[in-house]
């Protein structure tokens, strides 16, 4: 049975999950944040995250709302701790993405609009899959990954924990990104990207 929702931020991302969620039927007890936003879905103001604590983690399930721009070490870090306190992060995957059923989903994956995943794909915890992105055939993307909205992975990609692809990516076949790598914003990767990379470009170059 599913749990009452506590949503972690309330920006923009933050926003799209609110109304997947709420087109879902889901129940939002609140939202956490630095501060109470009145306009945020008319929505209960919990207060800063360890406001959670006052909720045993059997009693609700956690959504991380924090989107990223670039490799943010905060989405991961709130994620960490609150798995280690035993709360739940419950996945979040719009009605219109498309998903084989052989796909592997980890805990607290976000899978927003338009997205589509085809044949033995692996998605790892905290992973964002953003609107329309698509994922061929058996790539294996690692946690705490953000791929941005419009990102194509061709079959056999790898992507290492803690990357940031950017808008309307092109990865081909095979390729390996190393860990906490970015590639910029409209980007071809024809070969492999090593850990803690930035490139950027067409085909994509270390900058």
């Amino acid at each position: 049975m599913n749990k009452p929702i506590i949503m972690i931020g309330n920006g923009g991302h933050a926003s799209v999950l609110v109304e997947t969620l709420i087109g879902q039927g889901r129940e939002i007890k609140g939202y956490t944040a630095p501060e109470e936003d009145n306009d945020f879905f008319e929505l209960l103001y919990i207060g800063m995250d360890d406001a959670i604590t006052k909720y045993k983690p059997d009693e609700v399930e956690l959504v991380l709302g924090i989107g990223t721009i670039t490799i943010s070490k905060k989405r991961k870090l709130v994620f960490e701790k609150f798995k280690a306190k035993g709360y739940l992060f419950t996945n979040v995957i719009h009605s219109t993405a498309i998903i084989s059923p052989s796909t592997n989903i980890g805990q607290g994956v976000q899978i927003m609009a338009g997205a589509i995943l085809q044949t033995n794909v692996s998605i790892a915890d905290n992973t964002i899959i953003n609107t329309g992105t698509i994922i061929d055939h058996d790539c294996m993307i690692g946690s705490h990954v953000h791929l941005a909205p419009g990102s194509t992975l061709s079959g056999g990609v790898r992507i290492g924990d803690g990357c940031h692809i950017g808008t309307g990516t092109s990865i081909i076949q095979g390729i390996t990104i190393g860990e906490e790598s970015i590639v910029g914003a409209g980007s071809v990767i024809v070969k492999n990207v090593g850990n803690k990379k930035k490139v950027y470009g067409v085909p994509a170059k270390e900058v």
